[in-house]
């Protein structure tokens, strides 16, 4: 259950911010300006790192596994900034970061390489796919993995999720509008696997919460589906929500339409991609709306410490990197370099703090977040209802 965590668990990211002035959704957004990407391993820091490095005595050795080349480049350039700047912020020495491209070297050779040259942990991969790549190969040599994927399937055979999971910003959304005294919910969410999930999460969450749903479409990225979807969904009983399990503009050329069939003063619903499109702001349509996300306050503080070091605006998620650097800081105080990482503290009830919020792994090991719900309003998000700030035991 949510509840409140003592301050000095939290303390940790605010200082650092104050020091120095289902598969897996990679949401578009502002690109770095990287430039041509090595392929080879890069540590963090003046010098490079080769193959056959030493021992290092003095610091505890991770791995950065992300894609530094091809489509997926801009997002995993700027999770390697974020973790370059998550050391400087907290001004720790006793950590080596190496950073291996996984889409150069492939997912399970940069997992092996990254073990060969004694990493204890290795962070990343972002990809699902990938992840289940590396999850064999670091679990033969008892090396956790703390990737940034939100794909469920991943999770488990030492790898851990710290991804933005759907289920948890619908479930989170639901149980606000539940609390504003909506009761009947209806769905509107496109094929393929997203799409199940949430509307597997969305069905579970409403009867959690007492409503009932009274319509669920379903449509495809064909002209005109989603138009179709609307027509039916307009043929049910009125309904109060209406959640919307797609990205922004899907949702603003929806809700037009829902307006003109049944749905003229229904709350729109939305997930946590939402929260990874800057966009969604300046569409009018979709004012008045609610979505769950992480909470954003520490977020934009981090967001324009990026932008003064690295000359362009982060991707939303890398502040998973950044979030995993204080996660092992804090880990890292009780870790004798050269043995191995201690796994058992991941699952710390209590959980752990970031610029993300409060979160912890729980059984499945995948990342529980306390989320906020946020209004668009006017061209801007409000804050209707405050993420807890961390877990009871």
């Amino acid at each position: 259950m949510i509840g409140r965590v003592s301050f000095i668990r939290l303390m940790p990211v605010a200082a650092a911010l104050v020091l120095g002035a289902c598969q897996t959704v990679v949401p578009r957004g502002p690109a770095p300006s990287v430039g041509p990407q090595p392929t080879r391993p890069q540590q963090s820091g003046p010098a490079r790192i080769d193959p056959g490095i030493p021992t290092d005595t003095a610091r505890h050795r991770i791995a950065l596994l992300v894609p530094l080349t091809g489509s997926n480049a801009g997002v995993g350039q700027s999770i390697s900034n974020a973790t370059q700047l998550a050391l400087l912020d907290t001004n720790n020495e006793r950590l080596r970061i190496t950073t291996y491209d996984t889409a150069a070297l492939g997912a399970a050779n940069a997992a092996q390489r990254a073990i060969d040259d004694g990493n204890r942990l290795i962070l990343g991969p972002l990809l699902a796919e990938d992840v289940k790549a590396v999850s064999p190969v670091a679990r033969r040599s008892g090396v956790p993995v703390v990737s940034f994927s939100n794909d469920a399937s991943a999770a488990g055979n030492g790898a851990y999720l710290m991804g933005y999971v759907p289920g948890q910003s619908i479930t989170r959304v639901v149980d606000y509008a539940r609390g504003q005294g909506m009761s009947s919910f209806a769905g509107l969410v496109p094929n393929g696997l997203y799409g199940e999930r949430a509307s597997t999460s969305f069905l579970r969450a409403v009867e959690g919460a007492g409503g009932q749903v009274v319509a669920l479409q379903t449509y495809d990225r064909a002209p005109g589906s989603i138009s179709a979807a609307i027509t039916r969904m307009g043929q049910t009983s009125p309904y109060q929500a209406v959640l919307i399990a797609d990205g922004a503009n899907n949702a603003a050329a929806a809700v037009p339409l829902l307006r003109r069939n049944g749905g003229g003063s229904a709350r729109v619903l939305g997930t946590e991609l939402w929260n990874s499109d800057a966009s969604i702001n300046g569409k009018p349509a979709m004012n008045g709306a609610w979505f769950a996300s992480v909470p954003d306050n520490l977020y934009r503080q981090y967001a324009a410490k990026y932008r003064a070091r690295f000359g362009s605006a982060p991707f939303r998620l890398s502040s998973l990197g950044y979030d995993a650097v204080l996660l092992t800081v804090r880990i890292a105080r009780d870790w004798t370099v050269g043995t191995a990482f201690p796994e058992d503290r991941l699952k710390d009830r209590g959980g752990f703090g970031g610029i993300d919020g409060a979160f912890r792994f729980g059984r499945d090991n995948i990342a529980e977040r306390a989320l906020e719900v946020q209004e668009i309003r006017g061209g801007a998000t409000v804050v209707v209802s405050p993420a807890p700030t961390g877990f009871a035991k």
